[in-house]
């Protein structure tokens, strides 16, 4: 395994889990916090194309409440654009990894202990 990078907020508690699941493995990784890391446009986009914008987009966390997005009909460009201004949109963990029989990183959006023991063993 290759390149294993874990980004969020060191405060949240799944994105506590994810990290202390990869040490317990002696697996070594980066972890980014958007707090203090600006989310990245073509980073985002990228992730977008991967996974989904619903499955990026966190509708259930407080900042997406805060902002009143749900009676709101955003459009995907829309909501591309608020996630880069507010990173704490992003659904936690996402975790980028590259396996070292592939070509190219692979990403996991969340905390599921069972595809993280599926991924890293």
């Amino acid at each position: 395994m290759e390149a294993i990078t874990i980004y969020g907020i060191k405060t949240c508690g799944s994105v506590q889990k994810a990290r202390k699941y990869l040490e317990s493995k002696n697996l070594p990784h980066e972890f980014v916090d958007w707090k203090t890391t600006p989310l990245d446009f073509g980073f985002l986009e990228w992730l977008i194309g991967e996974v989904g914008i619903e499955v990026l987009l966190n509708t259930k966390g407080a900042t997406y409440k805060k902002l009143g997005l749900k009676e709101r009909a955003l459009s995907p460009a829309q909501k591309q654009q608020i996630m880069l201004e507010y990173p704490l949109l992003i659904k936690r963990p996402v975790i980028t990894y590259k396996p070292s029989s592939a070509s190219a990183m692979q990403v996991i959006v969340g905390f599921d202990e069972s595809r993280l023991a599926e991924v890293f063993g």
